[in-house]
């Protein structure tokens, strides 16, 4: 178990130590909000309680100090009392106004205050004199009066904050306005939940002990739910500010692959009708597949192909806008076609102007458009006798969008 331990908390403490620093970067840009504070101050000894709970490094701190059992006493503070508090904290300035929340904070940091100064005067009085030290502090001692009561008041303050943290975290999940804050709410009560079990495995001791029963033999509990409970702990209570980039990030990569798949319809419609672009087409593959400025090098794409299918109206017998994928784009096969070989029409073309209202369902018009740019491709690929045929540009495209022969 000891092992286990030695693997599972120092990950632990690494992962405070992101969490930490993350949430750092935020003072350093001048913010005071408290519960900016209160998270670090959470995350600081959270990250201090895993530190002291490897094994080896409480063993150091009691051989360097010379005091029995100071690394577990330690690791109830920091990590019990002292962290749960600060999460709690920082939720209730989330969740409540100003006022609300500052007059809970000041009942929290007395309440935490007293109960580690009655953890503390518990410690020193379950103290046996022997100087023997004990690698399962709570468990090895569970039998003894006075560890009994601060085991249980260690489990009682940390365990109340998780379930206070479980209520307010679902209770104002459900009616969070910002997408992200509701899921980090929801990630966050799933973490306190774990550490709630942890609670009730360590307060499960003391009447384990008085069955004759060995509490060591599902010790794995607390290593398990620690790591579990940390983890989204931490990613629950940073998710508001990292996860509007993870949106904008992943919108990003969506319209990245919309431009690419957009390309060769967009460059027969340019080679159709060149004045529909406001810069021409890219010359080099590094230039076309380069991800700068993507959001707006899209929105010029829509527009432009939409301009492109507007000036070849006169070719076209129908409406590709109101048919299919596959009609939408045959149809557009057909006119570029058409204009290559300079047919003749029997009235002028119509001024090309932007074809997208402002209105428009921007992200259902790029879905429709990837859609007739796929089928496109796919067409222009296909000879009369559906073999994929490759080199050939709309000039040599009949009145269907079949390829010619050449």
């Amino acid at each position: 178990m000891l092992g286990l331990k030695s693997i599972v908390f120092p990950l632990c403490a690494a992962l405070c130590a992101v969490a930490f620093l993350y949430k750092l970067l935020d003072v350093r840009k001048g913010s005071r909000d408290p519960s900016l504070i209160a998270l670090l101050v959470a995350f600081l000894c959270k990250g201090v309680s895993f530190v002291l709970s490897t094994p080896a490094v409480s063993a150091a701190v009691d051989a360097f100090t010379g005091v029995t059992n100071l690394g577990a006493l330690g690791i109830h503070l920091a990590g019990g009392a002292s962290s749960s508090a600060a999460f709690l904290i920082a939720i209730v300035h989330w969740v409540h106004p100003r006022e609300v929340a500052r007059a809970r904070t000041r009942v929290l940091l007395t309440v935490t205050a007293l109960c580690g100064l009655v953890m503390i005067t518990l410690w020193w009085a379950g103290d046996d004199g022997s100087g023997q030290r004990s690698s399962h502090y709570l468990l090895q001692n569970a039998h003894r009066p006075v560890t009994a009561a601060y085991l249980l008041l260690y489990v009682t303050a940390f365990g109340a904050s998780m379930v206070e943290i479980i209520r307010l975290s679902l209770r104002y999940g459900r009616v969070a306005g910002r997408a992200w804050l509701r899921r980090g709410l929801h990630c966050t009560a799933a973490g306190a939940a774990a550490y709630l079990v942890y609670c009730l495995n360590r307060a499960w001791a003391v009447v384990a002990v008085q069955l004759d029963l060995a509490p060591l033999n599902w010790e794995a509990v607390t290593p398990v739910a620690n790591g579990v409970g940390i983890t989204f702990l931490a990613a629950g209570l940073t998710m508001p500010s990292w996860g509007p980039r993870v949106s904008a990030a992943r919108q990003r990569t969506r319209h990245f692959v919309a431009h690419q798949k957009l390309h060769r319809l967009w460059s027969d419609l340019c080679a159709a009708s060149p004045n529909i672009a406001l810069s021409p087409p890219e010359r080099s593959r590094l230039a076309r597949f380069a991800p700068y400025d993507i959001n707006y090098r899209l929105y010029r794409r829509v527009i432009e192909i939409q301009d492109g299918i507007l000036a070849l109206r006169p070719y076209m017998p129908g409406d590709p806008d109101g048919a299919s994928a596959e009609a939408g784009a045959a149809l557009v096969a057909a006119a570029i076609d058409a204009k290559m070989r300079e047919v003749e029409l029997s009235e002028e073309p119509p001024t090309v102007t932007s074809f997208v209202p402002s209105d428009v369902d921007y992200a259902g018009e790029v879905a429709r458009l990837v859609a007739m740019a796929r089928a496109y491709s796919a067409l222009v690929k296909q000879g009369p006798g559906g073999a994929a045929v490759s080199g050939q540009r709309p000039g040599h495209m009949g009145t269907h969008g079949n390829v010619r022969g050449t």
